[in-house]
């Protein structure tokens, strides 16, 4: 299951379930499509692999497998969120 983390790992940007512009890897690495575009090509800096839209957890399971609340951020290159 999806951890549907809270923000973006680059500007810290609040992500929430629903999001139009949060994008995931494999590895579940969150960022907004600003980010991925800007300071990433596409690509998370963790793994390498593709930034995909990420799917929205409908209401009902949302209640009881709700999205995380652990924010994330790392000092990636060109980012301004804090490690």
């Amino acid at each position: 299951m999806l951890e549907l983390r809270p923000n973006c790992e680059c500007c810290d940007k609040d992500l929430p379930n629903g999001a139009a512009d949060a994008l995931i890897c494999t590895f579940e690495c969150t960022f907004c499509a600003a980010c991925a575009a800007t300071h990433l090509g596409g690509r998370c800096p963790n793994c390498g692999g593709d930034l995909v839209k990420r799917p929205t957890r409908p209401d009902g399971p949302l209640g009881r497998f709700p999205a995380s609340t652990k924010r994330v951020s790392k000092a990636h290159p060109g980012c301004t969120a804090k490690s």
